[in-house]
């Protein structure tokens, strides 16, 4: 009897063993999508301004999903949508809703994935002695009203524009909401649509101005408060400073098992308090207020 029970008592230890052998081995990487489960290849492109949070995030999901393989593009907002679109990108990466760029059936096909919120702010090249830019004072110079320094209480210099394409959603969340109008293309301005050559020509360039993600800001360049109000995550958070977007991942309908896996990643605590926090942008669960796509600011 007793050599009986020993045997079913080493019996049972074994299949439970087995069992939870079997469950581990499922897991895998929750926080991912299942680790090496996952395999595909697609493309994701848009946005410069979350760029370098696409970048540095799909650099990590590939390390651990070795079968995965993405491509990140810029291009600008509008081309990322257009591409997404068509069938042409798994991933459209905007900074303004598809609304405002695509018509609206087309607009209606794309899924919204909200990663973070982005604050964009003027800048200017560190010789500029202008911290500090009215709405009006922006209007008059973006519009070519004003073209010296000294008109908005800076030194006798010519003022140098350092524009975005049409396209670009950073130049569409700078004109709405720092300008509340849209801008032309004036004689003698630079266009670029790299945000980091945005950042690059105004650190170089005397007497430059331009606009920037919180996340392209760096010590070359001098940031202009709006208003009076310093373009800081803090501000963006809270709402006092006004000029800010959410920064979404489009899919045309739902995403296959690859995608979607790179998108619930994105949306983990591991990138929106880590990675999210540390590129300068601001996590959606950190909003004290929220927008909608007629730019109407809600608590």
């Amino acid at each position: 009897m007793k050599k009986t029970m020993t045997v079913l008592m080493a019996l049972t230890l074994t299949v439970a063993l087995a069992a939870c052998g079997q469950n581990n081995k499922g897991n895998g990487n929750a926080s991912n999508g299942g680790g090496s489960e996952i395999e595909g290849s697609f493309l994701a492109s848009g946005s410069s301004a979350l760029l370098p949070l696409v970048e540095q995030v799909s650099k990590k999901f590939m390390e651990t999903n070795n079968k995965v393989s993405i491509q990140v593009q810029a291009g600008g907002s509008g081309t990322g949508l257009t591409q997404v679109s068509e069938g042409q990108s798994a991933i459209g990466n905007s900074d303004v809703f598809a609304e405002e760029k695509l018509d609206a059936d087309k607009a209606a096909e794309l899924v919204d994935h909200q990663v973070a919120v982005v604050g964009i702010a003027a800048v200017v090249n560190k010789e500029v002695t202008v911290d500090n830019l009215t709405k009006q004072q922006l209007v008059d110079i973006f519009t070519g009203k004003v073209t010296n320094w000294k008109d908005v209480g800076g030194n006798d210099q010519n003022i140098q524009i350092i524009n975005r394409p049409s396209s670009s959603g950073t130049r569409a969340t700078f004109e709405k909401y720092a300008l509340g109008q849209k801008s032309e293309d004036l004689k003698g301005s630079i266009q670029e649509d790299s945000s980091g050559t945005v950042n690059k020509l105004v650190g170089e360039t005397p007497g430059a101005i331009g606009y920037l993600a919180l996340s392209y800001l760096d010590d070359s360049i001098k940031t202009v408060k709006y208003e009076g109000v310093e373009a800081s995550v803090d501000n963006v958070a809270n709402g006092t400073y006004p000029v800010w977007a959410y920064e979404h991942m489009y899919t045309k309908g739902e995403p296959n098992a690859a995608v979607k896996a790179f998108l619930d990643y994105m949306l983990s605590d591991e990138v929106q308090n880590g990675d999210v926090v540390e590129l300068g942008y601001i996590p959606a669960s950190k909003m004290e207020v929220k927008r909608d796509v007629e730019g109407n600011i809600t608590k």
